[in-house]
């Protein structure tokens, strides 16, 4: 798999204080005049691994997402993307806008656009596309005829994924410790709320609604500890979005296709700006919503959410768990080697783009 590449100049990581600039956050703006530029760094293509790579975890957002009480964000978060697919998403966002309103809409769209990390962007659509369409019915049987052991594995996972976030967090200066804990209370408590919602299924859902849960659910996309499925789920939509997705409805699926793109539209710059603004209290609050959205992973529950205790099959769940906690420790130890592999193999853009001006 390939790793994270270092953000352009253009766009400092979230958090980051370019050098000689004031304290305070500096927005990136991917059609700013800076960005006009031909010679400002652009995302570097990776090579056929990392191409397989991103591939591969598109693969896992997908299955993360067909998965009620599983965010695919969270699976973002732990495969290394996450920065980088919200970063290339406000781009895109940014480049559409500048497309319709603004001075210079060619340029400035163009600019926009070619600041996208299309060899990140398009692998993962392929990938996730890919498990949607060809895991759909087999995810919703292992979930409907194991669910259980389904969901301790996700349990397992879900839980040793808060790690990632508030790791994140504690390498971020700034923060009253008080007023972080407030938000990671308040997080768990909404995704308590959200997770305990109980769960219908709606026979022949209007178009109008099937757009409307859509925007609403594809923000879990980009949010970890919110699951879109389980929003699906609560909105009656989960088993009928399904069907169309087994079923090749692609009116259903374009009514869907076309809410999702505005609910993302929507919201990802609001994320963008967010953790470039509020890093730390962003994360943290990432971390609690994570945290809550156990209560939806809990292995023994009715139909209607309620929770039960655990039954005589505690031993196998319990495994399952286990196993979650395994694959994402796995994950983890493989991206790290990869990260501090790409470390100390590419080069700074930073110091590539003032030696080109030279």
């Amino acid at each position: 798999m390939s790793v994270e590449s270092p953000r352009p100049a253009s766009t400092p990581e979230p958090g980051e204080t370019p050098p000689g600039a004031a304290a305070e956050s500096v927005h990136h703006d991917p059609v700013a005049d800076s960005d006009l530029d031909p010679r400002s760094p652009v995302p570097a293509p990776p090579g056929p691994l990392g191409v397989l790579g991103n591939g591969l975890r598109g693969a896992l957002i997908g299955m993360a997402e067909l998965v009620p009480g599983v965010s695919g964000g969270t699976v973002a978060l732990v495969t290394g993307v996450y920065p980088r697919l919200l970063d290339s998403g406000a781009h895109v966002v940014d480049g559409m806008r500048s497309a319709a309103l603004g001075p210079e809409r060619r340029a400035r769209t163009a600019a926009a656009f070619r600041h996208v990390d299309w060899w990140l962007l398009l692998p993962l659509a392929v990938g996730m596309l890919a498990m949607v369409f060809t895991m759909a019915g087999v995810m919703k049987g292992f979930v409907e005829g194991s669910p259980e052991i389904a969901r301790g594995l996700f349990l397992g996972m879900v839980a040793a994924s808060i790690a990632v976030p508030l790791g994140m967090a504690r390498a971020t200066p700034g923060g009253r410790n008080w007023v972080l804990g407030l938000i990671f209370a308040g997080g768990a408590a909404l995704a308590l709320v959200l997770s305990g919602l109980p769960s219908g299924s709606i026979s022949d859902p209007s178009y109008l609604l099937v757009f409307v849960a859509a925007a609403v659910a594809i923000c879990a996309l980009v949010l970890p500890g919110v699951s879109g499925s389980y929003l699906l789920l609560a909105m009656g939509l989960y088993a009928p979005t399904l069907g169309a997705v087994d079923d090749r409805n692609f009116a259903y699926l374009g009514v869907f296709a076309l809410g999702a793109l505005l609910g993302i539209s929507l919201f990802v710059k609001v994320l963008d700006r967010l953790l470039e603004d509020f890093r730390k209290p962003t994360l943290i609050a990432m971390a609690g919503l994570m945290l809550g959205s156990l209560r939806a992973l809990w292995p023994w529950q009715t139909e209607e959410a309620d929770v039960l205790a655990p039954g005589s099959d505690w031993p196998m769940v319990l495994a399952a768990a286990a196993v979650g906690v395994v694959v994402v420790v796995i994950v983890l130890a493989v991206e790290r080697v990869f990260a501090d592999k790409a470390a100390t193999t590419d080069p700074d853009p930073r110091v590539t783009a003032l030696e080109d001006r030279e």
